[in-house]
């Protein structure tokens, strides 16, 4: 039977269906990474993308059932996997530009909002959905080669293409998440699907050349019962399940615990039980030792008349609202702070409205935005910005932590304004503390301040740009209230605070940024020598 022009029979066209397969997955992937300095990476961005690719694979099809007909078939296929490597080359330059068309600056928040949710759609539609499309009649193709070579079966043929395409697909969808994006960067990560389909068309090319037997992969998975977990009580403390609700992201539970009289109420996400988003006590105002969020109000003490004793706050990651439980009321005499807090989770916002007291006439609140996107749209300029902006109870999400984000949050502080950070670490050596800390004094040009939180795996980090920072030492150091100043006096000992300046390392930007392997670092250096709690 001919091969209509086909060298090396069906095994070339099986390679190019798993790379090709490989190259569809990474392009998916690493899409919702590139519209996330202007879309974020919410639900909607996610579905927004995946739809478009689904719809675009469809079309893909149809053409490529049109498109294998005739002797001319190898020599279309061939184009078609030339045609997609440019054009999904081309995508890291083409997405910020029609993206920043469509988003312009100094939006208020009526006019941003629907161009958040349709906005993604947009771009995907008109950047993403071509090269997708084109990709998609790759299959069809491949079956109708591999028919022709002689395969008896159009099954056969159609099974053989699905297989190695969705091995291929496998392959990019580990290789995307866990080794190009984090290590290479976001247009390196094209860069390589680029590759793929080049390499794709060229063993098309090639004669005589076999392919190694697929090895089948199984993956098995195991669905745990629906029904929330009840919290385990610890010795001393009895642990209550108040509320536990599935969000667009994640499940999240409010638990209480109490221990004699105290009673404390924690917000979590997932499953882990020694870990929590948001903390609640009966009374407003600092929180016991051991919880970071006290440190947040330290640039309010530091600098009283910072926004004339109304300084405007600004909380991205508000999570049920105890960074600004413990900060508003803990403020100086006289200081009155005004806060706007974003929440991308909708779901803790409830929670923490019904559970936690979240609602404050003197505060904002923001839900369902994500925190890069929120940061463009809310209105003035702030005296002190809180950053406390994890996904999955320890992940900082990458557009989050890059040089890009934090210049654009320079951009709204008011002069001789204040950034506070939490860092998840376990010292002040470590990996992803160096990084945030190294990344914002990069974007402020200016020192930051490190300090490592008593009793807890956190440290606070602190910018000022302008203006001058408070360092252990300073007169100013210790405020005047009780609690935060024996805090403040732990800080004053070596290893408990460091600085902090752009010369200390390479900062994470949008388009390389290593964070999620520096968290698995972290973790790892965890288990070889925690850092010593601070007495």
């Amino acid at each position: 039977m001919s091969t209509g022009g086909l060298a090396g029979g069906r095994h070339p066209v099986l390679l190019a269906a798993a790379l090709a397969g490989a190259a569809v997955m990474t392009v998916e992937l690493a899409a919702v990474r590139l519209l996330a300095p202007s879309f974020g990476t919410s639900t909607v961005v996610w579905t927004n993308v995946i739809g478009v690719v689904l719809a675009a694979l469809a079309l893909g099809h149809a053409l490529g059932a049109r498109w294998c007909r005739g002797e001319s078939a190898p020599k279309v296929l061939r184009t078609v996997l030339l045609g997609a490597a440019v054009w999904v080359g081309a995508l890291p330059f083409l997405a910020p530009h029609v993206a920043g068309a469509l988003l312009p600056e100094r939006l208020t928040l009526d006019e941003a909002l629907p161009l958040l949710r349709w906005g993604s759609l947009a771009v995907s539609i008109l950047v993403l959905a071509p090269p997708v499309v084109v990709l998609g009649s790759v299959g069809p193709l491949c079956v109708e080669l591999v028919q022709r070579s002689g395969v008896g079966h159009a099954g056969t043929s159609g099974g053989w293409v699905l297989g190695s395409s969705t091995l291929g697909s496998l392959v990019g969808t580990f290789a995307t998440t866990n080794l190009l994006v984090p290590r290479f960067g976001v247009p390196a990560t094209f860069a390589s699907a680029t590759a793929a389909l080049i390499l794709a068309a060229f063993v098309l090319r090639s004669r005589g050349g076999g392919v190694a037997a697929a090895t089948a992969v199984a993956i098995g998975a195991l669905f745990a019962d629906a029904a929330p977990p009840t919290p385990p009580d610890t010795e001393g403390v009895r642990t209550e399940l108040l509320a536990w609700r599935e969000s667009p992201y994640q499940q999240v539970r409010v638990v209480e615990q109490v221990s004699g009289d105290e009673r404390l109420r924690l917000l979590q996400v997932g499953e882990v039980s020694d870990s929590f988003q948001s903390v609640w006590q009966p009374s407003p105002g600092l929180l016991p030792e051991g919880y970071y969020y006290d440190d947040f109000t330290l640039p309010l003490w530091w600098d009283p008349e910072q926004g004339d004793g109304e300084p405007r706050v600004l909380v991205l990651g508000l999570g049920a609202g105890t960074a600004w439980r413990v900060l508003a009321p803990s403020a100086p005499e006289g200081v009155r702070p005004v806060g706007v807090g974003i929440e991308i989770d909708p779901v803790v916002v409830e929670l923490g409205r019904e559970f936690m007291d979240l609602d404050d006439e003197r505060l904002g609140v923001l839900s369902g935005l994500d925190a890069r996107v929120g940061l463009r749209v809310v209105d003035g300029a702030f005296d002190l910005v809180v950053v406390d902006t994890y996904a999955h109870q320890v992940e900082i999400p990458e557009h989050l932590c890059t040089l890009e984000f934090f210049q654009e949050l320079r951009a709204r502080l008011a002069p001789g304004g204040w950034i506070a950070v939490n860092a998840a670490g376990f010292g002040l050596d470590d990996p992803v503390v160096a990084a945030l800390a190294t990344t914002i004094a990069t974007a402020c040009d200016a020192d930051v301040l490190a300090l490592r939180v008593p009793r807890a795996r956190n440290v606070t980090l602190f910018a000022r740009p302008g203006g001058e920072l408070v360092r252990p030492g300073d007169e100013r150091f210790v405020p005047e209230e009780p609690t935060l100043a024996r805090s403040a006096r732990k800080r004053l000992a070596e290893g408990a605070h460091r600085v902090f300046t752009s010369s200390d390392g390479e900062p994470l930007r949008d388009g390389l940024n290593a964070m999620s392997l520096l968290q698995l670092e972290s973790l790892a250096l965890a288990h070889e020598r925690t850092a010593p709690a601070l007495p």
